[in-house]
C-alpha cells in the first residue's frame, strides 16, 4: 500500500473532493512501466481536477498529478530499466490516466524520458510542464529566427510558472527581457530572476483600434492570450515571432490579420500535451543546459500531498508564484 491523493465523487450530490488516502498497486492503471514517484508539482489543469467539479477528471476515483519525477521500479518496456531516473509531463496523464500525486504510477513507456545528466528528480519537477511549455516556446522562437541581440523579448504572465521559468532561460541566453506582471510585489522576484525591466499589466491589458503600434518586441513568450494578445502582436518588429502558452487572459483574440500581413509577424502555437518523443527529449537536455539552476531554485516553494487541495485553490485564483515542488513521500 501506498498514499495518493485520490478524488472522489459523492453520486448523489456531483460533489467531488479531494484526500491522502492509501492505494494498493493492483489499483494502479495498465501500463509498461511502475515508476517510484519522488516528487511532483501543481499546474492550472492540477487545480481544475482537484477542485469542486473535478475539472478534467472524467472517470473516479481519480488520482491527479499531470507530472512526475522518479525512479524506474519495474518495466516490460526494454527502454526503461529498474533504477532509471525518468520525467513524464503530458499525455493527459493525472486527467484520463492516473497522475503523479501519489508514491507510485503506472505509466505507458512512450510517455516517459529519461532524465539528462545532471539534471535531480526535484529539479525536474520544479520545471514540470510549466518550464517544458517554456523551454519549447524558446526554441519555437529559435527556430524563428530569435537570436541575443535583435532587441527586447517580452515574457507576459511572467511571474507564473510558464512566465518564471521563461525569463530566466532567455536571460540566461542573453536576451534583453521584458517581464509584464499584474502584481507589482513580483518585480524583484522577476529582476532576480533577469528581467532586465518590469513592464506593468495595465500598459498592455487593453485592446487598442490601432492595429500597428511602434515596432518594439524581437519575441514575445505569452501566456495570456486575449486582449493582451492582440496588442502585443501589433507591437512586434517586423518578421518577428511570438509563441502562444496560454489563456490565463481568456481564449479569445480580439485582433486583425494586418500584423500579419503588414509586418510578417509569426504567431507559434505551443503545446506540451502531444510532443513527439524526440522534441521532448531535445527540450529537457536544452533545460538541463540552459536553465541557470541557481534561478530555478530561487522559483521553488516546497509543498507536501496533504498541501495539494488548497494548493490547487489557488493556482486557479492566480495566487502561486514560482514553482510548487511536491514531495509525495513526506
Amino acid at each position: 500500500m501506498f498514499n495518493a491523493l485520490v478524488v472522489r465523487k459523492d453520486e448523489e450530490s456531483g460533489k467531488t473532493g479531494a484526500a491522502v488516502e492509501q492505494v494498493s498497486l493492483e489499483d494502479l492503471p495498465q501500463g509498461e512501466v511502475t515508476v517510484a514517484v519522488e516528487y511532483s508539482t501543481v499546474n492550472y489543469k492540477d487545480g481544475l481536477c482537484i477542485g469542486p467539479g473535478g475539472g478534467l477528471v472524467r472517470k473516479y476515483p481519480h488520482v491527479p498529478g499531470i507530472d512526475f519525477a522518479g525512479t524506474v521500479e519495474t518495466s516490460s518496456d526494454d527502454r526503461y530499466a529498474p533504477g532509471d531516473r525518468v520525467v513524464l509531463t503530458g499525455w493527459r496523464v493525472g486527467e484520463a490516466h492516473w497522475g503523479g500525486y501519489a508514491q507510485k504510477a503506472r505509466v505507458r513507456a512512450d510517455w516517459l524520458v529519461p532524465l539528462p545528466d545532471g539534471l535531480s528528480t526535484r529539479q525536474a519537477m520544479a520545471v514540470g510542464t510549466a518550464g517544458f511549455t517554456s523551454m519549447l516556446a524558446v526554441m519555437a522562437l529559435e527556430d524563428h529566427g530569435l537570436e541575443p541581440g535583435h532587441g527586447p523579448v517580452l515574457v507576459t504572465g511572467a511571474a507564473g510558472g510558464v512566465g518564471s521559468v521563461a525569463t530566466a532561460i532567455l536571460a540566461n541566453l542573453g536576451h534583453d527581457v521584458a517581464a509584464v506582471t499584474g502584481r507589482p510585489e513580483t518585480a524583484e522576484y522577476l529582476t532576480a530572476l533577469g528581467a532586465a525591466r518590469i513592464v506593468p499589466r495595465e500598459e498592455l491589458n487593453e485592446t487598442t483600434k490601432r492595429p500597428l503600434e511602434g515596432e518594439t518586441w524581437a519575441g514575445c513568450v505569452d501566456a495570456v492570450g486575449g486582449a493582451m494578445l492582440a496588442r502585443v502582436l501589433g507591437q512586434m518588429k517586423y518578421g518577428c515571432p511570438v509563441a502562444a502558452v496560454g489563456l490565463a487572459g481568456g481564449a479569445a483574440l480580439p485582433a486583425t490579420v494586418i500584423p500579419f500581413l503588414l509586418r510578417g509577424v509569426n504567431l507559434l502555437g505551443i503545446d506540451s500535451v502531444m510532443q513527439p518523443y524526440d522534441n521532448r527529449l531535445r527540450a529537457w537536455q536544452r533545460i538541463a543546459r540552459d536553465l541557470p539552476m541557481d534561478k530555478l531554485e530561487a522559483m521553488v516553494r516546497p509543498a507536501v500531498m496533504a498541501d495539494l487541495p488548497q494548493l490547487g485553490a489557488d493556482i486557479l485564483k492566480g495566487r502561486v508564484q514560482g514553482r510548487v515542488v511536491v514531495d509525495v513521500n513526506a
